[in-house]
């Protein structure tokens, strides 16, 4: 089978998120931006503290922290840049090998799976961010990290986390329907 036949190259936009991905799709691959410049933040971040600890000893108590806050949420978001972008890892072994129509069904059921696995990991996250930002009594309370500096990462990762994943499942959903309709 001609490589020009693949889902892969039929649906790819070089430059931002497939077709199908919709208006959400674009909005996903736009924000991606802001991950990339929070990388690039934290590189810096980390620069800082090098010259600060090594030829100042004087180390801050908030850099390391911050890097690992901003990494992570960049690679948080990065899997639902990857949704929109149809850039994710896959095994291609079967889908290269059937129809272009039995693909586009491949998709659907595949975007169905996917947007319930999300919904799923929503909910696990919910579950996370129930604790770690409410009190027992229902007060809004961040969890903190414990350290010196003591920041509310920890519980605001875990609400990045439950809102990237409900974007996700929503996205998946969005794929699944243009898949069906056989939007290009």
């Amino acid at each position: 089978m001609d490589h020009q036949d693949t889902s892969e190259t039929v649906h790819r936009s070089p430059q931002g998120p497939i077709p199908q991905a919709g208006r959400l799709g674009r909005a996903i691959s736009a924000g991606g931006v802001v991950f990339a410049i929070g990388i690039v933040a934290a590189m810096l971040i980390l620069i800082q503290e090098v010259v600060l600890r090594y030829f100042f000893n004087a180390p801050t108590t908030w850099a390391h922290e911050t890097t690992i806050f901003l990494s992570g949420i960049a690679f948080v978001y990065g899997g639902l840049y990857c949704v929109a972008r149809d850039s994710h890892i896959r095994v291609v072994l079967i889908y290269d090998a059937v129809s272009p129509k039995v693909r586009r069904r491949f998709d659907v059921v595949i975007s169905i799976v996917c947007a319930l696995s999300s919904a799923i990991f929503a909910y696990a996250a919910w579950l996370m961010v129930e604790r770690a930002a409410f009190t027992p009594a229902g007060d809004f309370r961040l969890e903190t990290s414990g350290s010196a500096w003591n920041p509310p990462f920890p519980g605001m990762t875990k609400i990045f986390l439950l809102a990237v994943l409900t974007v996700m499942a929503v996205q998946f959903l969005v794929l699944t329907v243009n898949y069906a309709r056989r939007k290009h």
